[in-house]
């Protein structure tokens, strides 16, 4: 079994920081995108920022300049620093990582953490 799990949400005001971490464990053969995403009240999860295993990253534009995510792959965990935080930054964020466990690939997904950013 693999578990991926997350710490760093909370509440601060906007133009703050905040820096997310979600670590894998478990039988875990490899791993190769690893990346957040966020869902906020009455809308659709959507990506924010993943990394895949060779280091190229993509951003979701609203967050671009500001976000940055990282991974330190000896650890099997990804980061995601958030700076100049914004109200519409407020979410759940939910850390997302494709893992392979002995010959098959799976999608796996942490419980989520609480950003809330005040105006």
């Amino acid at each position: 079994q693999v578990q991926l799990v997350e710490s760093g949400g909370g509440l601060v005001q906007a133009g703050g920081s905040l820096r997310l971490s979600c670590a894998a464990s478990g039988r875990i053969s490899s791993t190769s995108t690893m990346g957040w995403y966020r869902q906020a009240p009455g809308k659709q999860r959507e990506l924010v920022a993943i990394m895949h295993s060779g280091g190229t990253t993509n951003y979701a534009d609203s967050v671009k300049g500001r976000f940055t995510i990282s991974r330190d792959n000896a650890k099997n965990t990804v980061y995601l620093q958030m700076n100049s935080l914004k109200p519409e930054d407020t979410a759940v964020y939910f850390c997302n990582a494709v893992i392979r466990v002995d010959y098959r690939w799976n999608d796996y997904w942490a419980q989520g953490t609480q950003v809330t950013v005040s105006s």
